[in-house]
């Protein structure tokens, strides 16, 4: 069997089965060590750090990871299915997830490539007086993993610090568990941060299009009795219709064709309610063309005419 490289830093990892002469429910754990074995691969220490080779084979079967993982994408791309949910992943994507994991490869790219480092949390935070530390990073925003698209210079971070942990560790030097240690410790810290850099930015994008809504409304309500088109609004946040359209569905899971009718029929209650005003006079007011077309409207979203409503609210002139 060709050695693959199949980068993996394993410590009391078990591999998920289900037995088909046990219950469906039924699950049994092995030591992931066979199923590692057949990569050619030592998992007597408590960490390994990938070459980047090609990976030619993968487990059938769903496996559960007892230790902390963190892969990159270094080219092609892997569809895979974690914690049963699914994902495509490409180059520059990297995945950390914590013990628990649950994992499951579908299917890759030939020319898929990934570096990975795996390690004992026991072995990470030896001679650390926060045995949390880990947990205070907040690496992990889906519960026990993350997947994050990194960026050029990121990408690099994590796979040059990779390169040299492997390195360091090719060398077994006097105190290259120490150094292999703290260079983990140190690219958690820094995938950590980066991942709280692009927290803030997501949450001020969500802050901005939140706030170009609230405006949108604000402006229907300033604007109703002059327009109803969508696009005048638009041009007014400067914006384009479509991202207009967008930002709305996404705010409210409404149109904002159908926030125009809402704030444009709540204003026509309020017409309404003054008798002193025809129905005629409200039709022009809210810049319909007539008020037959204004009653349409009324009906449309009432089930009953203006003169109706008025009829039954016992609004008289």
């Amino acid at each position: 069997m060709q050695q693959t490289g199949y980068n993996i830093i394993y410590a009391n990892c078990r591999l998920a089965i289900i037995k088909r002469n046990q219950t469906p429910s039924m699950r049994t754990y092995e030591s992931l060590h066979d199923t590692l074995s057949f990569y050619h691969i030592n998992c007597q220490e408590s960490y390994y750090i990938s070459s980047g080779k090609a990976i030619f084979n993968f487990p059938d079967l769903p496996f559960r990871i007892d230790y902390y993982a963190l892969c990159i994408c270094t080219s092609g791309e892997i569809n895979i299915e974690i914690d049963k949910q699914k994902y495509q992943i490409g180059i520059h994507h990297f995945f950390i997830s914590a013990p628990s994991t649950i994992i499951k490869f579908l299917s890759t790219s030939e020319d898929f490539k990934m570096k990975l480092l795996f390690f004992d949390k026991n072995f990470l935070i030896k001679n650390i007086s926060n045995p949390f530390i880990i947990e205070k990073m907040n690496l992990f925003n889906k519960g026990s993993y993350s997947i994050v698209k990194a960026d050029d210079k990121n990408a690099a971070l994590i796979t040059d610090s990779m390169r040299y942990m492997k390195k360091k560790t090719r060398l077994k030097g006097k105190f290259t568990e120490e150094i292999i240690r703290s260079s983990i410790f140190n690219l958690l810290l820094e995938v950590a941060e980066f991942m709280n850099k692009e927290q803030l930015i997501n949450s001020k994008k969500k802050e901005s299009k939140k706030d170009l809504f609230l405006k949108f409304r604000q402006l229907v309500q300033e604007k109703i009795q002059q327009c109803r088109n969508v696009q005048y609004y638009a041009d007014q946040l400067f914006v384009s219709n479509k991202y207009l359209i967008e930002i709305v569905k996404k705010s409210s899971g409404k149109t904002p064709h159908q926030i125009i009718d809402e704030t444009l029929l709540r204003e026509a209650y309020v017409l309404l309610g003054n008798p002193d005003i025809t129905i005629s006079e409200i039709a022009f007011e809210l810049q319909f063309n007539s008020a037959s077309a204004f009653g349409r409207f009324f009906k449309k979203h009432t089930s009953y005419s203006p003169s109706e409503y008025r009829i039954n609210e016992n609004i008289f002139s």
